[in-house]
């Protein structure tokens, strides 16, 4: 799971104004989510407690074990897809199919994956595959990142099932493996392409933002992400028939790549909007300081205002959130301490504005690194380059709106995260997605990816009310 780290900081400030819409909110819930929270936190412990890490953990009896738990429900056997491949058996998924009465409107799908980070009992506090309440918090590996999730979605579709509800538009769940492990089978990237059509949506909800709290517990900001960054990797290379250290000449490896990351450095990507940031920055200008709340103001109203680039890109977030990114992260070369360098590599790191392709990207690099000495190429699997979702009314009003009676004053922001989630893959196959968790997390995280993963047990039940009401909303609409 990626989330914008420096919004909980950027939006201390936030609470002095509220863009809540005004529009009528949707009717309250049909089920009591009070009295049939026992059957959540039974649902939410299994999965929890199911290891789902890559090293010994299995993501398939992880899906077969939700499936379980929604034929029970009364879902028929076939609605329930719990898929693998041969080559992969523990790294599987599930997809859930709740049909709708308007077979002419497109469905809408929730999707979450059920694996997990690694995590060493001998260093956390509690036992990591152990679900653990204390003092107003949740404890283990997953309890957030993405099982909870994962968890609500597949008791909102059993809540729904139970209450005999008939939405307009079907609804669709997918709970993949593989988002948190590279080279892993990745199930959101299999099914995107070579079984859309078990996901085929009209959009989808999935992990990337949720809410900020700080540091007393307040709620500071609840945000909804419309686009990320494209991760990829490109190898830089430079070779050199060398020779003896003790007869050094001109043409040497090291030098070319000193010269080609030096050229790296200094070359900075365009300033670029889309619907998410257009709106962060709007949205956060009143809570800034007159200076920054002018360049803000004047991004928004043209890019390309160098001297407002330049004020904003001060701060290391903003600076990411508007364009692409290249870092060198990584170098190796030479042979021998008493040798001329035969070949060097060096790593390139790239972060992606959505819609930018990756043949642009590294197009622009040898641009600026001028050098035919300097070879580029791409370094693991191409990334898809994403569309950027809209951010219109349709998504945008009934959060808003359920917000304003759920989160009364709280601000509405939308944000792109300048890391990556599975969302690259789904988006790329024509299915806008957004990251909405509606969770609200403390500033540092809840310990996601690290020790002692937590989050508090108010905001996982808010969270659970909020997503009942938001996605009934949208299958009616």
């Amino acid at each position: 799971m990626k989330f914008n780290r420096a919004v909980a900081a950027v939006l201390v400030a936030a609470s002095v104004f509220s863009n809540v819409s005004a529009r009528r909110a949707p009717p309250a819930t049909n089920t009591d989510l009070n009295a049939t929270e026992p059957q959540f936190r039974e649902l939410y412990k299994e999965l929890v407690e199911t290891n789902t890490s890559l090293s010994v953990g299995d993501c398939t009896l992880a899906a077969e074990r939700m499936a379980a738990r929604m034929r029970a429900a009364g879902f028929a056997d076939s609605d329930l897809r719990v898929f693998s491949v041969p080559e992969h058996p523990k790294e599987g998924g599930l997809v859930a199919t709740f049909h709708g009465s308007d077979t002419t409107k497109k469905a809408i799908l929730l999707l979450a994956h059920i694996d997990v980070v690694e995590a060493k009992r001998e260093d956390w506090t509690r036992d990591p595959f152990t679900f653990i309440e204390e003092n107003g918090y949740f404890y283990a590996r997953g309890v957030v990142d993405d099982k909870a999730m994962a968890a609500y979605f597949t008791d909102i579709l059993i809540n729904y099932k139970r209450e005999g509800y008939v939405p307009k538009r079907t609804l669709k769940m997918a709970l993949t493996c593989g988002e948190e492990s590279s080279g892993a089978f990745n199930g959101a990237k299999w099914l995107s392409e070579n079984h859309r059509d078990w996901i085929d949506a009209e959009f989808a909800i999935n992990e990337g933002a949720g809410g900020a709290l700080d540091a007393n517990g307040n709620r500071v900001a609840l945000n909804i992400q419309a686009g990320e960054k494209v991760y990829q990797d490109f190898t830089l290379e430079t070779t050199n028939p060398g020779g003896h250290s003790s007869q050094p000449v001109p043409q040497n490896a090291l030098y070319d790549m000193a010269r080609a990351i030096s050229a790296v450095a200094a070359h900075e990507f365009p300033a670029q909007l889309n619907d998410a940031t257009r709106e962060y920055f709007t949205r956060l200008a009143p809570t800034q300081t007159p200076e920054i709340a002018a360049a803000m103001r004047a991004i928004v109203a043209n890019p390309n205002d160098a001297a407002a680039d330049a004020i904003l890109s001060r701060n290391k977030q903003w600076h990411s959130m508007l364009r692409t990114t290249c870092v060198g992260t990584m170098i190796e070369g030479g042979h021998a301490k008493n040798a001329l360098p035969q070949r060097v590599r060096t790593n390139v790191n790239c972060r992606i504005f959505p819609g930018v392709s990756v043949d642009a990207v590294q197009a622009a690099l040898a641009s600026a690194i001028n050098n035919d000495k300097v070879s580029i190429s791409l370094s693991g699997p191409r990334s898809p380059a994403t569309p950027t979702p809209s951010l219109g009314a349709n998504i945008l009003a009934p959060i808003e709106a359920i917000a304003a009676r759920h989160f009364p004053g709280t601000p509405i922001i939308p944000v792109m995260t300048t890391g990556a989630t599975d969302a690259i893959y789904t988006s790329a196959a024509g299915i806008p997605t957004y990251g909405f968790s509606a969770i609200f997390m403390d500033a540092d995280l809840g310990g996601i990816h690290g020790l002692n993963e937590r989050i508090r047990v108010k905001s996982i039940m808010d969270a659970r009310k909020f997503q009942y009401e938001l996605i009934k909303y949208y299958a009616d609409h």
